[in-house]
């Protein structure tokens, strides 16, 4: 269930975000304690830029309930292993994160909480599935704001929809769209998730198909259409691979089977009833006074709000 959206939306891959803040904001940054709080303000500074420069309608901060869900691991056990600090029989496993990011976190919930920005996390899902399934219900147009170029595949030029990813901070985002993609990757957002799965993501844990890099993926998309295409093609004699691509699809089958479903973003999270309107106050005046006192957020909280208030 969610509300209408039928303004600009804008989605924030948070954890996205706020990893780039954490160390692109020196560590020196810290509350009157002594704790570092560079994440936080960095992000919070992000977010007023983003507002500023592109007027969202409708915000939401899209969260990881489940950074690693067992529902792809399950898939291919290697889906993010790599990063693994501490596995967990129940409940999601723990996330290798920097010693002195980890603490900010709550922080930042509660500092988006106070503002009024909306906060969506859903169990047993990531945010990258939040924000597919967001963008799929959208009225109007979409802005995804994240450093992870998988959330390309959401990309779609008739629907508006489409991906801010920052080259340096904020201030220099790369605005992607379809020619975009079409010109770096030789492929539309529907395309992407196909070329990503084909070559691979070691970021992710994610193998690809041995002998099968990004150029080649683009072109085995280009002449087939899609996945399902290129699997056709491996079954034809008379289509246009050369005999070691016919062997290293062949023998990728069963990767090539289960793949899809976890690159591809679920649009079918259970969204809870939020109101995503940006807000033009903050929600808690009390609790955003005490957070900036006790962490030190003065300059940064306070130009969020005189932007969200403009």
């Amino acid at each position: 269930m969610m509300r209408s959206v039928t303004g600009r939306l804008m989605l924030l891959d948070t954890a996205s975000l706020y990893f780039r803040a954490y160390f692109g904001v020196p560590e020196s940054v810290r509350a009157p304690d002594g704790t570092p709080v560079n994440a936080v303000r960095g992000l919070l500074d992000f977010i007023d830029r983003l507002v500023k420069d592109h007027r969202p309608d409708h915000l939401v901060a899209c969260m990881d309930a489940d950074w690693r869900p067992k529902w792809r691991v399950e898939l291919i056990p290697s889906y993010k292993a790599h990063r693994v600090a501490e596995e967990r029989p129940t409940g999601p496993d723990e996330e290798e994160v920097p010693d002195t990011l980890s603490p900010q976190v709550p922080v930042i919930e509660s500092v988006l909480d106070a503002v009024g920005i909306a906060r969506v996390g859903v169990a047993g899902y990531e945010a990258d599935d939040v924000i597919g399934t967001f963008t799929g219900r959208a009225g109007g147009p979409v802005d995804i704001v994240t450093g992870d170029r998988d959330l390309y595949q959401l990309v779609d030029d008739a629907r508006g929809v489409r991906v801010l990813y920052p080259l340096k901070g904020v201030g220099t985002l790369q605005v992607t769209d379809g020619a975009v993609l079409r010109e770096k990757y030789g492929v539309d957002g529907r395309g992407y998730a196909d070329l990503a799965l084909l070559r691979g993501d070691p970021s992710d844990g994610l193998p690809g198909v041995p002998g099968i890099g990004e150029k080649t993926a683009a072109k085995l998309l280009a002449e087939f259409g899609d996945l399902a295409g290129i699997l056709a093609a491996v079954d034809d004699p008379r289509a246009k691979l050369t005999p070691s691509q016919r062997r290293r699809l062949d023998e990728a089958r069963p990767y090539l089977a289960v793949a899809p479903k976890v690159v591809r973003v679920a649009d079918d999270v259970p969204l809870p009833d939020v109101d995503t309107t940006l807000p033009h106050g903050p929600r808690d005046p009390a609790g955003v006074e005490s957070l900036a006192a006790r962490w030190g957020l003065g300059g940064s909280l306070q130009r969020l709000l005189t932007t969200l208030s403009a």
